[in-house]
């Protein structure tokens, strides 16, 4: 667990600036495939089905919440009982400062056979307590998802935890060299189909000069040249810049607003092409695993909200917040699908320059649309190395056992190539995003979004309530404290896994 009690007010930030991050965490890749996965769907079913995940994934955020907190409680009461076993007054944690301590310690009583009777007893018997209610329950220490695992949750069951946020890792890469050498690939390509009448696949030829090379080799290659670029990062210790963050977010919101306002400019011109199906129930769990995924956040809650200087509120705030998100994703999704009568499964794709109809478009328009292409490549290159940097210390942390000393190779070049091969094989096996975000966010993201959120906060609860008691009121309870919900979304999460399944073997039949 961190040592430090709470964070220097230059490392706090406002509430809107934490609901800004927050919103930027969720709005990424995943939200690019939205549109594929809803003109699929049908436009009635979608609307409806991404309500209902985005309900189900803000209910687990405020579980990821409360269970933040009842960590810091935690950490909060086994601090106070070491100041008493040295002796040291109670009011110490209040001030929290070590230094005027023994001026008080009158004001407890340190026999041996109390202490002993604490080890059980929650400490809210002691009136000591009252006097720290405002503040037991406070997010001050940054406790990370894997720390909350490991001090919650039963052996063995840790492990787990971090085995499947490095397999959510994983696919997250792959979805970002995919992304990134699709958007590469089509921007050196200039082959064009005979009189422009039928779309490309991975067998045509990338030039038009030159039939050696088709889109899939290319593809392949942009693969190979990005690992080479970004590969080594990965062996460093990387982390991401404030303006490197400035940069991201302002690049990402450019091309947002250009990608919805062109749409909405191209419907108003009666020039929209799109006529999406109400619904089609068999192509459901497509959609389920790119929402699942354009909604995750849920391992990154703890370094966005402890910042948070005023958190009373932060519970109405994170539902603004994806009353927003969602409403924007409302946006992209249908002036997508009733623009375009084709959805490429990333949608910066269908905004690419055209060499059959775009002959005599303008700089500017041109220029819009090599940057709406390239955007992938702008955004995604600069998180790669962070999150594998991520997964290979995760990895480390599953595999390594503290204390132990390890060669060079191990702890410094084998772990790095671990974290890079795979999602590198996998990313040269497929160039199909909308597949790899789905199956990712269906089964490991599920897991992460809601499968721990809810196992978590149950730990969470029964281990406060053994040690804290009921007379501290937690403020940052969840709306939803019946242990039915919590069964409801494990349940919830069975079946939509299962559902996906089926359809991922109906696909490959098909194929």
């Amino acid at each position: 667990m961190p040592n430090s009690v709470g964070l220097h007010p230059g490392e706090q930030y406002s509430r809107l600036t934490g609901l800004i991050y927050v919103f930027n965490l969720i709005v990424g890749t995943g939200c690019l495939t939205l549109p594929a996965a809803f003109a699929a769907a049908g436009w009635g079913l979608s609307a409806v089905g991404i309500l209902l995940l985005a309900l189900v994934s803000y209910l687990t955020t405020t579980w990821v919440v409360e269970s933040m907190a009842c960590a810091n409680a935690i950490n909060h009461w086994r601090r106070m009982k070491q100041l008493k076993k040295r002796g040291q007054v109670a009011d110490e944690l209040v001030n929290r400062t070590l230094e005027n301590a023994e001026a008080d310690q009158r004001s407890i009583d340190t026999s041996e056979d109390q202490d002993e009777h604490e080890e059980e007893s929650p400490l809210i018997t002691e009136g000591v307590i009252e006097r720290t209610v405002g503040e037991y329950y406070a997010i001050q220490e940054q406790i990370e998802m894997g720390q909350m695992a490991e001090l919650f949750y039963p052996k063995v069951w840790d492990k787990v935890f971090y085995l499947v946020l490095c397999i959510y890792l994983y696919g997250d890469l792959a979805i970002y060299e995919a992304a990134v050498a699709k958007s590469l690939r089509d921007s050196i390509c200039n082959y064009v189909s005979p009189n422009c009448t039928m779309a490309l696949n991975d067998t045509d030829p990338c030039f038009k000069n030159n039939s050696d090379l088709s889109r899939l080799d290319v593809y392949r290659i942009c693969i190979v040249g990005f690992i080479g670029v970004m590969g080594p990062f990965v062996f460093l210790n990387l982390t991401k810049t404030k303006y490197m963050q400035i940069v991201t977010t302002f690049t990402r919101w450019l091309a947002m607003c250009i990608m919805i306002s062109w749409a909405i400019v191209l419907l108003a011109e009666n020039k929209g092409e799109g006529h999406p199906r109400f619904a089609e129930i068999t192509k459901l769990p497509q959609l389920f695993g790119v929402c699942v995924y354009s909604f995750m956040c849920h391992h990154s809650l703890p370094a966005l909200i402890t910042p948070v200087n005023e958190k009373r509120s932060i519970l109405k705030l994170l539902a603004a917040d994806y009353l927003l998100i969602l409403l924007f994703y409302y946006l992209l999704a249908f002036t997508g699908i009733f623009t375009f009568a084709s959805l490429d499964d990333l949608y910066t794709l269908n905004f690419q320059p055209d060499q059959c109809h775009d002959a005599h478009i303008s700089t500017f328009v041109y220029a819009l649309q090599v940057f709406l292409l390239l955007f992938p490549v702008f955004t995604l290159s600069t998180n790669f190395p962070i999150i594998a940097i991520t997964l290979r210390n995760n990895l480390k942390g599953l595999c390594l056992r503290e204390g132990r000393r390890y060669s060079f190779f191990t702890t410094r070049c084998l772990f790095p190539l671990i974290a890079a091969i795979p999602p590198t094989l996998v990313g040269l096996a497929t160039s199909n995003v909308e597949i790899l975000v789905g199956i990712t966010g269906a089964y490991a993201g599920s897991f992460i979004q809601y499968v721990v959120p809810a196992t978590l906060v149950y730990h969470a609860r029964k281990m406060t309530l053994r040690h804290i008691g009921m007379g501290v009121k937690n403020p940052f309870s969840a709306p939803l404290q019946h242990p039915a919900w919590l069964v409801l979304t494990c349940v919830w999460a069975a079946v939509c896994q299962v559902f996906v399944t089926l359809y991922l073997i109906e696909e490959y039949k098909t194929k």
